[in-house]
């Protein structure tokens, strides 16, 4: 989200370094203390930097000039690698130093400040030893919510040694295009659909289509005119075509197998350059919600065998994909017959993670009123990275499609700038009221209380939620507070908070080596061809 472009005027923190960024449309799927934090911007009038790091696009990668984020990462050299990685299970391991490069011709070198925008800190604090390094070139700013993907240009990694702190200047050439999965091959039971929407077409001012992924089980294969209920398994934030066509293979496996019951598995990602559209209708990401139930669907059921019917279409969705398939089944409750969410996104903004994002709150989305930081991301019962931290990783990596920055484009309304609005400021953690009143409208329990009347019939026996009672990002607490609002209305929902499962590894329910892994998967399966089987007269 952010594009940086930097001139003579000095300012005292990252976020007022941000320049607007171009407008992209869809093209493809796709208790810590907080550290120190290179903040300052570099002016035309600045002395040369004692630390420096040169990068230079090597003149065989590319034939005409290339833009896109650069980052520098920087970690130890004790273990030998062939790529360097960040991973948020431990943050501090991989140094990151980033900038904007606006164009950068095959042959020509950028000169990067890594200290100006650093995290955990500025790379010239680094201490005495010998080091890891690698510059990449993400061209198509996706790093944040996929990290490095198919031609995105990196280089080597290098060794680098300092006596003491790091000083003069760095050279790392940028020589290897990162090479794309290969494109997915259809079989007898995956199809692959694509479907243009006029609705998304209008938004955006040129064809987009609609994807998904379409698994048919044996019967269906066998028999063109046998129909099936369906299942929607909608991915979570940073979701890959290759990756959700994996699953979709695992899927088939699992119905010739028979550990999984007969259904056709519709497999469909939210993603966007801004991240993940959680199949809403937004101002600023375009109407997915009416895209999904008046053009894709009905196509699929077209060309597919799959019953056009209510009580036969079925939804399932991990994280942001849980958040998405509850937000449907309440906004389109009479359309779908039934959602399985599992740790969706938050429910109930009392709790956005780890703050309250509810009009009126004075929550700091840093600190609590002690002061103290608040977490955002956990390994059992160990706090590895506050919600401030994160946002500083994202700043580095690239807000534009980053986690939190997805949410706002969901969620806020658009700024003058045509970007949309901020929650809280980057820098002080403080929330905007005006951000908050607008996010109201898509608290999933605000949306239910001011409409349970209408929904409470339409919902009964369609409401499945689960959760870890240890999810990684605390999403276990507005969940609960959901399903205790639902308890209290009468609802027959089923809510399940699992003890001892993290965001991660809530699918693994079971004895077996498969059922170890993928058991509730395999549960929720069972209960929609069940749900299927006890309404189709």
């Amino acid at each position: 989200m952010i594009r940086r472009s930097f001139g003579v005027a000095a300012c005292a923190a990252f976020a007022a370094c941000a320049a607007p960024t171009p407008p992209v449309a869809p093209q493809r799927p796709a208790a810590t203390v907080a550290p120190s934090f290179s903040a300052s911007c570099v002016t035309s009038a600045s002395p040369p930097k004692p630390f420096r790091v040169r990068v230079t696009l090597g003149p065989d990668v590319a034939k005409s000039p290339l833009s896109g984020r650069l980052i520098v990462f920087l970690t130890d050299a004790k273990q030998k690698r062939d790529v360097i990685k960040f991973d948020l299970s431990d943050p501090r391991a991989v140094w990151m130093a980033a900038d904007e490069v606006p164009s950068l011709a095959p042959g020509a070198t950028f000169e990067l400040d890594p200290d100006r925008l650093a995290f955990p800190e500025p790379l010239s604090h680094a201490k005495p030893g010998t080091y890891a390094m690698m510059a990449l070139l993400d061209v198509d700013h996706s790093f944040a919510r996929g990290g490095m993907g198919g031609g995105d240009v990196r280089s080597a990694v290098t060794n680098v040694s300092f006596d003491a702190a790091p000083s003069g200047a760095i050279d790392l050439r940028l020589d290897t295009i990162v090479e794309a999965p290969p494109p997915v091959v259809e079989t007898d039971s995956l199809r692959i659909a694509r479907v243009p929407s006029p609705l998304l077409s209008a938004f955006y001012g040129r064809t987009i289509e609609m994807r998904a992924t379409v698994v048919l089980p044996p019967s269906a294969i066998k028999d063109a005119k046998h129909k099936v209920p369906t299942a929607y398994v909608i991915a979570g934030f940073g979701a890959r075509e290759d990756s959700v066509f994996k699953r979709a293979e695992q899927i088939a496996a699992g119905m010739a197998s028979g550990a999984i019951p007969e259904l056709a598995f519709v497999m469909l990602t939210g993603a966007l350059p801004t991240g993940h559209h959680v199949f809403a209708d937004s101002v600023n990401d375009g109407p997915w919600s009416r895209a999904l139930v008046e053009e894709l669907i009905p196509a699929l059921e077209k060309r597919y065998p799959l019953v056009p019917r209510a009580n036969a279409r079925f939804l399932n969705g991990h994280s942001s994909g849980g958040w998405s398939t509850l937000w449907l089944q309440i906004t389109h409750p009479d359309f779908f017959g039934g959602t399985w969410s599992t740790s969706p996104d938050p429910v109930d903004f009392h709790v956005f993670t780890s703050f309250d994002a509810t009009p009126g709150s004075t929550d700091n989305a840093f600190r609590t009123k002690s002061g103290a930081p608040r977490n955002l991301f956990r390994i059992g019962d160990r706090d590895i990275v506050s919600f401030e931290e994160f946002a500083k990783i994202e700043a580095v990596q690239g807000e534009y499609g980053s986690v939190i920055g997805t949410f706002e484009w969901v969620f806020s309304p658009k700024g003058d700038d045509g970007r949309p609005l901020k929650l809280f400021d980057r820098v002080t953690g403080e929330q905007d009221p005006n951000v908050q009143r607008a996010w109201e409208k898509w608290d999933i329990r605000k949306v239910m209380e001011a409409k349970w009347t209408t929904l409470a019939p339409k919902l009964k026996g369609k409401l499945h939620i689960f959760c870890g009672g240890a999810d990684n990002v605390h999403l276990e607490v507005p969940t609960e507070r959901l399903c205790t609002w639902l308890r209290e209305k009468g609802s027959d929902a089923t809510c399940e908070i699992v003890p001892g499962k993290g965001h991660f590894d809530l699918y693994g329910v079971g004895p077996t080596a498969l059922a170890a892994k993928d058991g509730l998967f395999a549960r929720i399966s069972s209960e929609m061809r069940r749900a299927f089987d006890g309404l189709k007269r």
